[in-house]
């Protein structure tokens, strides 16, 4: 046994450390080439490369396949592996359930209805007691306990795997496997009603003195509940996912280039690699509950590409986007942001301001007509593009040789 657990660790071991060390530079690699195929093709090598390791190394591949999926959850390529394994999830999903229930036996819970009924309260009784003991070490409250406790207490997939490798070495006999197999899957159709039970005994120990239920504790903002999304993130992107945090916003930044999302993530900021224009991968970092998003590619094509889908997945949200000028400030506001920053236009306001401030005038009058002046040109930007929402066009028809503003 000790041999085994050695081999084991050693295999998983081997397995993270050749994971962090490789996996990045691989990704990045693929990114690289903006080919989507290649891209799918990388992650599932990943995945099948990593359980064919813990198969050679005499554990589980799918003990291999869930270390590599917690490696690539610490990459900024995260959200893109998913988005990318999206329409294989469901259809994988489908091909295991329907082979692991092949070996479910209805008709034990007819013939043994107190063995499997009992086994499977005793399964929910003892791991929920496990959960309740675990979270109270780490000092949860009792409501949050109870109801981690009750949604953690059924059977898991992983029970079948184990259920099933127990059965192919003969070290469980077929007739108890079944049992088993049949006890887990009562347990997983129970969830539902357990999970309504915690709910209602976690509301019950939350309420008041007086009666009057309390409100449940808001989690902390996670990456799947960031307030505002920034997209691009260059010199501009930074200077705002810097100001959000300043004021206590939470947000999460996504960038088309791997290099600089990896330079990003190395630095501890929440950005990750992927295609915004992809609606999946909108969903994928919450644009579901977003309140704000920030636009800050300075490729006309792209940002309009940018607008129209976070547009038609929430016509609601606002959207604050960079222009390049004027006639590009009036295409933005026809296509449907809520607000746009024109290059052309802010540097001349700031310009003014310093020459103003140089020339004598107090700040105070000078801040008050810069922010005058600009509210004035917002509204005419707005005004032009209500008059005329089709004649506006992306503005991409720039002379090589113009310089391009940096990002």
């Amino acid at each position: 046994v000790l041999i085994a657990l050695g081999q084991a660790a050693l295999a998983v071991g081997g397995i993270y450390l050749v994971g962090r060390l490789l996996l990045r530079p691989l990704f990045r690699l693929v990114a690289g080439t903006g080919s989507p195929e290649l891209f799918m093709a990388a992650a599932l090598f990943v995945v099948i490369a990593t359980g064919a390791a813990a198969a050679a190394a005499s554990l589980s591949m799918a003990l291999g396949a869930f270390v590599a999926g917690l490696l690539l959850a610490e990459t900024e390529y995260r959200r893109a592996i998913e988005t990318t394994l999206e329409p294989f999830k469901g259809l994988l999903l489908g091909v295991f359930f329907f082979s692991v229930g092949m070996g479910v036996d209805p008709a034990l819970v007819w013939r043994h209805p107190v063995l499997v009924l009992a086994g499977a309260a005793a399964l929910v009784v003892l791991k929920a007691l496990i959960v309740v003991c675990l979270a109270r070490l780490w000092r949860q409250p009792a409501p949050v306990a109870i109801e981690a406790a009750l949604l953690l207490a059924p059977g898991g997939e992983f029970a079948f795997i184990g259920v099933a490798a127990a059965t192919a070495i003969d070290l469980v006999p077929p007739t108890t496997a079944a049992i088993l197999l049949t006890m887990v899957s009562v347990s997983m159709a129970s969830l539902p009603a357990l999970a309504g039970i915690g709910r209602r005994l976690g509301e019950r120990l939350r309420r008041r003195p007086d009666g009057t239920p309390a409100p449940p504790p808001e989690p902390p903002p996670g990456d799947d509940q960031a307030r505002a999304l920034v997209i691009g993130y260059g010199r501009v992107g930074r200077l705002i996912g810097e100001m959000l945090g300043r004021h206590g916003i939470a947000w999460l930044a996504i960038d088309s280039a791997p290099a600089v999302a990896g330079r990003a993530r190395e630095g501890g900021a929440p950005v990750y690699y992927g295609d915004v224009a992809n609606p999946l991968f909108l969903d994928r970092c919450g644009i579901a509950h977003a309140s704000a998003v920030v636009v800050t590619v300075d490729a006309p094509a792209a940002a309009d590409a940018i607008v129209a889908a976070v547009r038609q997945r929430r016509p609601d949200v606002t959207i604050v986007a960079r222009a390049r000028d004027a006639d590009h400030a009036r295409h933005l506001y026809a296509i449907g942001v809520t607000d746009t920053v024109p290059e052309t236009v802010e540097a001349s306001l700031q310009l003014a301001e310093a020459a103003l401030v140089d020339l004598g005038i107090p700040m105070g009058l000078v801040i008050a007509s810069i922010h005058e002046r600009r509210d004035e040109y917002r509204a005419e930007l707005r005004a032009a593009a209500d008059a005329a929402p089709t004649a506006a066009a992306p503005v991409e028809r720039r002379s090589p040789a113009r310089r391009r503003t940096p990002r």
